[in-house]
């Protein structure tokens, strides 16, 4: 099984360690698209109106700054880079031995970088693929037909539980027959509420859940069902024409 993740807005960067190689990155062919978007940044970064381009504020200054050398920035594995409300419900700081190896299946979608394994070295960047980022434009719209040749093929016949949010969706969606997005709601008194924020929070936990527990990662809908039962109250819809299968997590009002 394959485990999609959304970057997160904040990073961590990291105080040593070896510069970025697009090399060694997972997928090595897109190393010539993502030298196109590393060095659109660097100019974008540079420029005067830099945090309107990027659609910050003023406090987040010094993260566009170290967009000018990111190739020269210190690296280090993705699931350390990213931080925030997912990866801290995954608890990507205390991953057991058995959830490490299983890493190997983990990627997280990147504005930079179109996608990044799980271990891949990395350095902390400031870039959503909601920007217009010149002269590429809309990077979601951007990156598609750049990914979709290298995706499609490399994750042929296997189930993609895709826990990123709608706009990282938009770069590659994948297969609707094998991926299942993951929705999380509130139920308080039978009524049902979704959630945006905390579903972060329900679709890390769940990753977590998948990469420590005891059995094998599910190959089908039904097993990961099973597997998600152990951990939350879920509900499984099965695709239907276009739309991917959803499974849904019930949390506590």
């Amino acid at each position: 099984m394959i485990i999609l993740l959304p970057p997160s807005e904040g990073k961590t960067p990291a105080r040593s360690g070896r510069p970025l190689d697009l090399e060694a990155l997972s997928f090595a062919q897109l190393a010539p698209e993502r030298a196109q978007v590393l060095t659109a940044l660097a100019e974008a970064s540079a420029a005067p109106d830099a945090l309107l381009t990027l659609g910050v504020g003023p406090s987040l200054a010094a993260d566009v700054e170290r967009n000018t050398h990111l190739r020269t920035e210190h690296a280090a594995p993705a699931i350390q880079t990213y931080t925030g409300v997912l990866y801290g419900a995954l608890g990507a700081a205390d991953l057991d031995a058995r959830a490490r190896r299983r890493l190997s299946g983990v990627y997280v979608s990147s504005a930079l970088f179109g996608i990044v394994g799980a271990r891949d070295r990395i350095p902390a960047y400031r870039l959503a693929m909601k920007t217009s980022l010149p002269p590429l434009g809309g990077l979601a719209a951007w990156w598609r037909p750049r990914l979709a040749p290298v995706l499609d093929d490399a994750f042929a016949g296997q189930l993609i539980l895709d826990c990123r949010s709608a706009e990282y969706r938009r770069a590659w969606p994948g297969p609707p027959e094998a991926v299942v997005t993951v929705e999380a709601v509130t139920e308080t008194g039978g009524k049902r509420k979704v959630i945006s924020h905390n579903a972060k929070h329900a679709r890390g936990a769940l990753a977590g859940h998948l990469l420590r527990r005891a059995g094998r990662m599910p190959a089908t809908l039904e097993a990961l069902e099973s597997a998600a039962a152990e951990a939350f109250r879920v509900e499984l819809r099965p695709p239907v024409g276009a739309q991917p299968a959803v499974l849904t997590l019930v949390v506590e009002g």
